[in-house]
């Protein structure tokens, strides 16, 4: 009887357990080949990840490596305001990562993160360190200002080197960010940071073409616009060499990813600049650019430890 009991209990038991469901054998790998065939837009990450491990065997040097990736996405789709924290936050509803589209700042970051990874699983991880303040995931630690955040963070990756290029006397502008109020009214956040202002040095539109031989290949690019007195980086990209060692700007703008000269862009600018002014625009306008070397020398740091998240006020 007592046999009989036990017998029942176990049934009883193990009728609240849910059976395994039954393995299935994994998708057989894409050919390498095939993957090769495609732009990285058009790959899922797990073609990504064999692109990114082939890529890095392939081309051992850093630089021409760079340029590959880069070149690798020419065509990818533009779209602005891509990227979120979503699902860690959320604030909105955008992703940690896009594969299918990029903006200016995301392209860079995607082209560097792959360039110094050897798998999937080590790029996820070094675009957030590349993408966030010591790598800790949240919008009120994503390196919003390009010469304030993104810049200064990523010292480990590129020096700028705007202020050698322009000589004595290359012009400058003043910067100031609250990075509280623009937390607080535009991602809805509150954090406490004080405002900070810094003097940022630039290379004038018209002295690029002069130093344009000093650049290196997987240099990282701010397009500095101004408007009203005021000055920012307003676009990034990458240099790369052209086929005769001409510097090139590898960038995401509007409608997709491309490779031109600077001349073409700096005249593409002017283009626009004139179109505004005969329509009436108040359009901001070309100023130069900032150049940040890619450091000879990469060290990664390591992630901060990523917080505990606070709780609500009361709980």
């Amino acid at each position: 009887m007592r046999l009989a009991c036990l017998l029942l209990a176990s049934a009883a038991l193990t009728g609240c357990v849910t059976a395994p469901a039954p393995r299935t054998a994994p998708p057989a790998p894409v050919p390498l080949a095939t993957v090769l065939q495609k732009q990285i837009f058009q790959m899922s990450p797990v073609e990504a990840g064999r692109y990114i491990e082939h890529v890095h065997q392939a081309e051992p040097d850093l630089r021409k490596r760079i340029a590959a990736i880069g070149r690798k996405n020419i065509g990818q789709p533009y779209s602005l305001h891509l990227l979120g924290e979503f699902p860690y936050e959320i604030h909105d509803n955008l992703p940690l990562f896009s594969l299918e589209q990029s903006d200016c700042v995301v392209f860079a970051e995607h082209t560097y993160a792959m360039a110094l990874s050897q798998s999937w699983e080590e790029f996820f991880w070094m675009l957030q360190r590349i993408r966030y303040r010591d790598g800790v995931i949240g919008v009120a630690t994503r390196n919003h200002y390009t010469e304030m955040d993104w810049n200064v963070a990523n010292r480990w990756l590129v020096t700028d080197i705007s202020a050698e290029l322009a000589g004595p006397g290359g012009p400058a502008y003043d910067m100031t960010v609250d990075r509280a109020r623009f937390l607080r009214t535009r991602h809805h956040t509150v954090r406490e940071f004080p405002v900070e202002s810094s003097r940022q040095a630039f290379v004038a539109k018209e002295q690029v073409a002069a130093i344009a031989s000093q650049l290196q290949e997987g240099d990282f690019v701010n397009v500095i616009s101004t408007r009203d007195g005021e000055y920012w980086a307003s676009h990034v990209g990458l240099v790369v060499l052209g086929p005769n060692g001409e510097r090139h700007f590898l960038h995401s703008a509007e409608p997709k990813v491309r490779e031109e000269t600077f001349d073409s862009f700096i005249a593409r600018a002017a283009e626009r600049e004139a179109r505004n002014a005969r329509e009436g625009k108040r359009g901001q306008v070309l100023a130069g650019f900032k150049f940040l070397r890619l450091n000879e020398q990469i060290e990664v740091p390591p992630m901060a430890p990523q917080p505990r998240p606070g709780r609500p006020a009361g709980a």
